[in-house]
């Protein structure tokens, strides 16, 4: 059985190679930008508020983009999100961008959750996960690392 499906994937991918123009004949580029998030995140008694603001410094517009939240500590079962946010994980959310022009801000995303626990500390990771087929060669400004500490002072990033 095994060998099969890795015959399967094998086959697979030589039709995906197949189907693809070879390089240099008319095939064209993905159109390049460059996604940041910029915001802060603030945690009293197991309550994370997060804003965060995506921008794209360009040179092309994305159509469409989604950011996750991940934090070191698990959510609480139940949450109330804001739309275009949906939980993906016991610890991550995904929240949608929508179209970001090519050297300017997108609309401020405001999340609150709650914790598992009260946990004194959590790591926060911020990242694109899509980028509206767009490629970023400067991840540096899309992928954000904080430390909150549940002393109700807001962390920038």
């Amino acid at each position: 059985m095994r060998r099969l499906v890795m015959w399967g994937t094998a086959l697979s991918a030589l039709g995906v190679l197949a189907a693809a123009p070879p390089a240099g004949a008319g095939s064209q580029r993905p159109p390049e930008a460059d996604l940041a998030y910029h915001g802060w995140a603030a945690m009293t008694g197991g309550r994370m508020e997060v804003m965060l603001t995506p921008g794209n410094h360009g040179p092309s517009a994305v159509p469409e983009a989604a950011v996750r939240l991940r934090w070191s500590a698990p959510l609480a079962g139940r949450q109330s999100l804001p739309p275009g946010c949906v939980r993906t994980g016991e610890r991550e959310l995904v929240c949608r961008t929508g179209e970001l022009a090519a050297d300017e801000v997108g609309e401020r995303i405001a999340v609150a959750v709650r914790m598992a626990d009260r946990p004194s500390e959590v790591r926060l990771l911020v990242d694109t996960v899509w980028s509206g087929g767009t490629v970023d060669r400067n991840r540096g400004n899309d992928r954000q690392r904080v430390l909150v500490l549940d002393t109700g002072d807001a962390y920038s990033f």
